[in-house]
């Protein structure tokens, strides 16, 4: 489940979070930070753990799931089941690690940590990124999600006038682009208490009837103060959580069947000999 969004500010992180916590009661979940290490809170929690990491992770060596295993961070789901978190939790100062792009890629190792649910905490800019594809005649990134075994894309805006607008450009760009809108899934995120203003309310009315659902994800105070450390989170908002991960797996299995068949394997990669 790639989470993306048009815009910075959309809600992402938040969204990926609570996603994986509830997925964490069906199977073993885990959340893929794609940010840079000091734009991201994620570094924190594998830092406070002493994980290693994807510092951890050699890439110029096999990897066996063990390994990948203990390179994470762990979290507390809902019903006390644990989800975990792979980011780069080394100190600030530390070099940037150089890491696959290719969505591929991170689906591999996945595969190779045995995760049953894999949520992607992406960055790259949605509608850009597919109108940058186009003109270059390559992949995108959001191409390279979508094109994955059974992945249900989860769009998020803010649920402003502007965060309704970029929300929309991106869907038509995804349109134009015929990557299937019926498997995804949007969250338009509040940003404070009270009624949706009247042009989110009449984007969400227009989007249900061309993507898969629309959840609304109430502002919560708890989440504005503690980050991804809030323990306590309001009622609306874990039954907005419940809603969100019941629409995805409604996707998933409207599109491919009920329960799901086996995700493919990736073949090994042989790693590259250096030259003598």
């Amino acid at each position: 489940m790639p989470v993306m969004a048009a815009t910075g500010g959309s809600g992402r992180t938040t969204t990926a979070s609570l996603l994986a916590a509830n997925l964490a009661s069906s199977g073993a979940a885990l959340v893929l930070d794609l940010a840079p290490r000091l734009s991201s809170p994620w570094p924190a929690r594998i830092a406070e753990q002493g994980a290693g990491g994807l510092a951890a992770l050699p890439p110029d060596q096999p990897l066996t799931r063990s390994v990948v295993q203990q390179a994470c961070g762990v979290n507390v789901g809902v019903g006390g089941a644990t989800w975990q978190v792979l980011s780069d939790g080394r100190d600030w100062h530390a070099p940037p690690l150089v890491l696959p792009e290719p969505p591929a890629a991170w689906y591999q190792l996945a595969s190779i940590g045995g995760w049953q649910a894999v949520v992607a905490d992406t960055v790259h800019p949605l509608a850009h990124d597919l109108l940058a594809a186009r003109c270059s005649g390559e992949v995108g990134h959001t191409r390279g999600w979508y094109e994955l075994p059974y992945a249900v894309p989860v769009l998020c805006a803010a649920a402003t006038a502007d965060g309704i607008q970029a929300l929309q450009q991106g869907v038509m760009a995804l349109h134009a682009e015929g990557l299937p809108l019926n498997r995804t899934v949007i969250v338009l995120v509040a940003t404070g208490d009270g009624r949706l203003p009247a042009a989110v309310r009449a984007g969400a009315t227009m989007l249900i009837a061309r993507t898969a659902a629309v959840v609304h994800l109430p502002y919560d105070p708890h989440i504005r103060a503690q980050g991804l450390h809030a323990a306590r989170l309001r009622s609306r908002t874990r039954q907005a959580a419940a809603q969100l991960t019941g629409a995805v797996l409604a996707a998933a299995h409207t599109a491919w069947g009920q329960p799901l068949p086996d995700a493919p394997q990736p073949a090994p990669i042989t790693p590259a000999l250096p030259a003598r």
